[in-house]
């Protein structure tokens, strides 16, 4: 099993290259760029992370098919990947209808066929072809002026539902699982994957610490915990993980009040979705993972945290204790 860190979008970018560094330094094997809207762009950070590393792997996670055209996603890639020297992960998702329509004006329709057309036209501009295609989506008649370092880069979807994980089965290399995402939820997104060589990761929160302070850690997940449940409310991310639809319905309510239940969260619940509390807690929570089929934990960037530099040490000595 893989150990990612995710950089978050609000944090300074100065401080996320040196962080990336650190992470390196400890063994982490990738590192992620989110990007959310509106804070900081994603290939942009993502290129200072390959200027200042040599190893780790580096993803985008996650650019959509509607504020950037394939192509333009095509060059900014093929453009990474030559900088990093061939270490560059494409991540693509589907984005929503809040960011697309509310916020942006974008209208947003047909969400899996517009993310399999663009996988195709990626695919042939990454392959260095001219990209002729006449779609729903797009019409294109181009291709990249330079050629890729690499002919085949991997492609990962950032996606959840059951028809967007068949789908990232059948085009994609490797699958980028949402925040809270279960074992349980882990090992059926895996079901409707089918195909055994797709990676699967997943953006997993993280806490650890002494005895001491176990309670103190577990409950400064609870938030985060309460305001995702409410992001997601009744969906298969929740119900695979047994959360009954009555209880996603008032998280969902209350996070869209601006509160989210803190107290609803059990401890069941932060067993489930976080890896917090001791060393053997996070130990056992990542075992629970590896064996649900994931691939690639992708260690949660929280600015919040004082020490980050410890949250990636922390990490990394877990994943080694479970991998032993």
């Amino acid at each position: 099993m893989r150990l990612a860190y995710s950089l978050s979008g609000q944090r300074d970018l100065r401080e996320a290259v040196a962080l990336t560094q650190t992470a390196e330094a400890s063994g982490f094997d990738e590192v992620w760029v989110t990007e959310d809207y509106f804070e900081r762009g994603a290939f942009t950070a993502a290129a200072a992370i390959a200027m200042a590393t040599t190893r780790v792997r580096i993803g985008v996670g996650v650019v959509n098919p509607w504020t950037r055209h394939p192509m333009l996603t095509a060059m900014e890639h093929a453009s990474l990947d030559e900088l990093s020297g061939g270490r560059a992960i494409l991540g693509l998702g589907a984005s929503n209808a809040r960011w697309m329509e509310e916020m942006l004006g974008i209208p947003f329709t047909q969400p899996l066929p517009r993310l399999r057309e663009s996988v195709e036209i990626l695919r042939k501009a990454l392959a260095g072809e001219a990209v002729r295609h006449d779609g729903d989506g797009w019409r294109v008649d181009a291709r990249l002026s330079f050629r890729p370092v690499r002919t085949n880069p991997p492609i990962h979807l950032g996606v959840k539902g059951r028809h967007a994980l068949a789908l990232a089965g059948e085009i994609a290399d490797g699958v980028l699982l949402s925040l809270l995402s279960s074992p349980a939820y882990v090992t059926w997104a895996r079901e409707r994957i089918e195909r055994t060589s797709c990676d699967v990761g997943a953006y997993l929160a993280f806490a650890c610490g002494p005895a001491s302070h176990r309670a103190e850690i577990r409950d400064s997940q609870r938030p985060l915990v309460a305001r995702f449940l409410g992001i997601h409310g009744v969906h298969d991310i929740t119900k695979v993980a047994g959360i009954e639809p009555e209880l996603a319905e008032r998280f969902r309510a209350a996070w869209r009040s601006g509160e989210p239940a803190v107290d609803l969260v059990t401890d069941d619940m932060l067993d489930m979705f976080t890896a917090a509390g001791t060393t053997d807690d996070v130990v056992a929570s990542f075992a629970r993972f590896r064996d649900a089929g994931l691939t690639t934990i992708v260690v949660r960037d929280d600015p919040a945290v004082p020490d980050p530099s410890r949250l990636i040490a922390d990490a990394a000595v877990c994943l080694q204790v479970a991998a032993s």
